[in-house]
């Protein structure tokens, strides 16, 4: 589905993504974690297009992603960044609908597809035609979820999406995320910097340090197998999760 080859980005001299392979099974979630400034939101970048690689190369269903060709293949890839990235103007059904009505979708064919969207991510119908300001956390959060399927992509990439909600909130939408991506059997790229949400979505995990991948493979792996010292340091941060995790 996805492949990373050999890909590193470099700002202000630093390799903020240095020398990643990386391939993403076709109809499984990768969950990517990490420290803070390891790399984990500018490799999802990379996957999508928004920036290119200084060295090596991003493929997406077999063909190299390039600036001429990385508008059209998004709109094969849903993307979901944290806190949504709604656009305040438009209401909760003009975000949902932005991509269908730039490329001509019927308005019957749009109702269709959100009403349908309503009803798979819970979201409440009396309120697509409330603005952004209007709305709860976890209800923009479905909105952007909503918008990112709207097109029925191939591929979902989401950056910390719960990161900002409350942790009720964030609890409910990952049971909902899990139950949708499995209903609609899509393949998932996550970005989490948090050990249980990683666990508890991901077919494989990604642990990155410093740009590079220290260890990858299932969560079973990192806990009971850690390759380095720093995966071990990493799981004993957050040791009431692995504790948990564990048994």
């Amino acid at each position: 589905m996805l492949e990373l080859h050999e890909v590193s980005k470099v700002y202000d001299g630093v390799a903020v993504v240095d020398a990643v392979s990386l391939c993403v099974p076709e109809g499984q979630t990768t969950a990517i974690i990490g420290p803070s400034g390891c790399g984990k939101s500018t490799l999802i970048r990379l996957m999508n297009g928004l920036i290119g690689p200084d060295a090596g190369r991003v493929s997406f269903r077999g063909q190299a992603l390039t600036p001429a060709n990385a508008p059209a293949l998004r709109r094969h890839m849903g993307y979901v960044i944290q806190e949504g990235g709604l656009f305040p103007h438009y209401t909760a059904r003009g975000n949902i609908t932005l991509m269908t009505r730039y490329l001509g979708w019927s308005r019957r064919r749009m109702d269709t597809q959100v009403a349908q969207l309503a009803g798979l991510t819970h979201f409440p119908v009396d309120a697509l035609d409330r603005y952004p300001s209007e709305l709860s956390g976890g209800q923009r959060q479905r909105v952007a979820l909503m918008r990112a399927l709207m097109l029925d992509p191939d591929v979902m990439l989401l950056d910390e999406p719960l990161g900002a909600l409350d942790p009720m909130i964030r609890y409910e939408l990952q049971a909902e995320l899990r139950h949708v991506f499995g209903d609609l059997g899509k393949t998932v790229v996550l970005v989490t910097h948090d050990l249980a949400e990683a666990a508890y979505f991901g077919d494989q995990v990604v642990l990155l340090r410093a740009g590079r991948i220290e260890q990858q493979g299932p969560m079973s792996a990192l806990l009971h197998s850690p390759a380095t010292p720093f995966v071990r340091r990493f799981i004993n941060a957050q040791r009431g999760l692995a504790d948990s995790l564990s048994s």
